[in-house]
């Protein structure tokens, strides 16, 4: 196992099986002042995953032991809000499909650069903290909770309710609802989507929308099929209609 120690900014599981790969990434998360550790096998890194305090996983798709995608699926039943950065290989579009369908919040293709990693790094667990409701450095605890057609969603405790019923949401798919539910009705292109929920920086593969909007219907449909859902305006972008 590697770790590099700083002051604490967060806490990252690396599930990589490349060990100068995860030696690389351990040092420059370090640098941006997280505490990362790395394992290198998957049943290891889920069993690690699920049992301790973390703010981050960054997690390779190709694992010996078990697959990441398996990984992926099983954090998210345990920690639905576990930012999950996945690592896919180059030009593999399947991969970056399957992950996004399985959980994951971001990925990052191989190689990557150092700035991009550790910008992506910052954004999830920035996001993360501010979903779970972590105060913030004035020691203030920002609360904002938005309603439509019966639907409720909390987004600094990350969590969203239809009647009695509660969905299960990553962060993510918490941020993109809370997107749709504040602007009911408005049509948003993926790129639109993808600025206000993603951020600028990232690089506007389609997938990565259509992903978690095909995620967040089905959780819909499970807890108000008739009264909230997301449509979709052929070659125009999706609204919330409730």
């Amino acid at each position: 196992m590697n770790a590099v120690t700083a002051t604490r900014a967060g806490r990252v599981l690396i599930v990589e099986d490349e060990q100068d790969l995860a030696r690389l990434i351990v040092h420059h998360l370090g640098s941006i002042s997280a505490h990362a550790e790395a394992v290198g096998d998957g049943r290891q890194g889920l069993a690690r995953a699920i049992n301790g305090a973390w703010d981050m996983l960054v997690l390779d798709i190709r694992l010996p032991g078990l697959g990441g995608l398996e990984v992926c699926r099983q954090v998210r039943e345990q920690d639905p809000g576990l930012p999950i950065l996945m690592l896919t290989a180059l030009g593999s579009e399947l991969d970056r499909v399957m992950g996004l369908e399985s959980g994951a919040d971001d990925y990052l293709v191989k190689p990557f650069g150092v700035l991009e990693l550790q910008a992506r790094a910052r954004a999830l667990m920035r996001r993360g903290r501010l979903t779970a409701g972590i105060p913030q450095a004035n020691g203030l605890e920002t609360r904002e909770t938005y309603r439509v057609g019966g639907l409720s969603i909390d987004r600094s405790n990350h969590r969203a309710w239809h009647g009695g019923s509660e969905l299960t949401l990553t962060r993510r798919e918490s941020d993109l609802l809370a997107h749709f539910v504040r602007h009911p009705g408005q049509v948003f292109t993926r790129d639109q989507l993808l600025d206000a929920v993603w951020g600028p920086s990232h690089d506007g593969f389609d997938h990565t929308v259509n992903s978690h909007i095909n995620r967040l219907r089905a959780k819909l449909r499970a807890v108000a099929p008739d009264t909230v859902r997301i449509e979709t305006l052929w070659r125009v972008g999706y609204r919330l209609v409730a």
